[in-house]
């Protein structure tokens, strides 16, 4: 198998150039408010897909759109909030760890 080759740094702004010009504002299926919230349903979504992520999200960016208000809610109430997302026990502490 042959191997690729490497692409120069001229190259690489290439291809970011083209994507900006095919579509200059991309959206992606998870819904946010923030850059925060953005990571928040990132890490939601490993192992679960976009739509369940945002329904259990919905009610929860609501009022839960920054850091602080995160790690105030605490582990507890974020399980409950996330409990019909897959692996939502570890994912509660990696969210409250990462708002901290």
């Amino acid at each position: 198998m042959k191997r690729p080759r490497k692409l120069k740094p001229e190259g690489i702004a290439e291809i970011f150039r083209r994507f900006q010009a095919a579509d200059p504002e991309p959206k992606g299926e998870l819904v946010s408010t923030n850059p925060f919230t953005l990571l928040v349903a990132v890490v939601l979504s490993a192992q679960a897909t976009d739509a369940g992520v945002n329904k259990a999200t919905r009610s929860l960016f609501k009022i839960i759109d920054t850091l602080e208000k995160m790690v105030a809610l605490g582990e507890g109430r974020l399980q409950e909030a996330i409990k019909s997302i897959g692996l939502y026990r570890i994912k509660a502490k990696t969210i409250i760890a990462l708002s901290k």
